[in-house]
């Protein structure tokens, strides 16, 4: 018992926190192939971002947790990844094929959002987000 204490105490005194995003993604076109998730910060957000989740795709709404995210501000994007070769495909002008979406619903204007419209705060614990896909 002082073991958990003493690990409780060291928990909240280095301030470690972390959440899982519960993201649900609506408009999912098909059953074919999966979903993907990741979980973006400003500097890795429309490149490699390090926090990512998958679940088998399903036609309308796919939900999957992304746990041990920590605090800070993000923003998720998904996509349908119908094919199933674990890439966004695109066409020879660089528009996407597949079904994606962002965070808070952001869009961008010829081109992808800002990480600012997609941002979200996240804190402790569990914080909901929405993506709907746009084919």
């Amino acid at each position: 018992m002082k073991t958990l204490s003493i690990l409780a105490l060291l928990a909240i005194s280095t301030g470690a926190t972390a959440a899982t995003i519960q993201v649900k993604i609506d408009g999912v076109a098909s059953d074919k192939g999966a979903v993907h998730v990741a979980v973006c910060d400003k500097e890795t957000f429309l490149k490699k971002c390090n926090i990512t989740a998958s679940a088998p795709a399903r036609a309308g709404t796919v939900a999957i947790d992304v746990p041990d995210v920590p605090a800070g501000t993000w923003a998720v994007l998904a996509y349908h990844d119908a094919n199933g070769n674990k890439e966004l495909d695109r066409n020879f002008v660089g528009m996407p094929t597949e079904g994606y979406g962002f965070s808070n619903g952001a869009k961008g204007r010829f081109g992808p959002p800002s990480f600012k419209d997609a941002a979200m705060t996240v804190g402790e614990g569990s914080v909901a987000a929405t993506v709907t896909l746009k084919y």
